[in-house]
């Protein structure tokens, strides 16, 4: 998995639009299965490296992808990113 960063969805296409739109951003990211702690409508994510946080941020803002969240691994678990 890239990074300990995630972002999770509630529907399948919002999952694949993303992944799009980061590949092309040519950001490394890795389409992974929604871990269980995160409660979300979709059972992909996208993990992608800190260092692109900011970068993820504004192209998942800028093309309005709908999100359940962003999340970080922290003890070993998936906590909401307040930022």
């Amino acid at each position: 998995m890239t990074g300990n960063w995630l972002l999770a969805f509630d529907s399948t296409q919002q999952a694949l639009r993303a992944e799009m739109l980061l590949e092309y951003a040519d950001i490394d990211i890795d389409l992974c299965p929604t871990p269980k702690e995160i409660t979300a409508g979709c059972a992909l994510s996208i993990g992608f490296p800190e260092e692109t946080l900011e970068l993820v941020k504004q192209i998942v803002s800028n093309e309005r992808v709908e999100l359940r969240g962003i999340f970080v691994r922290q003890e070993g678990k998936y906590v909401p990113y307040e930022g």
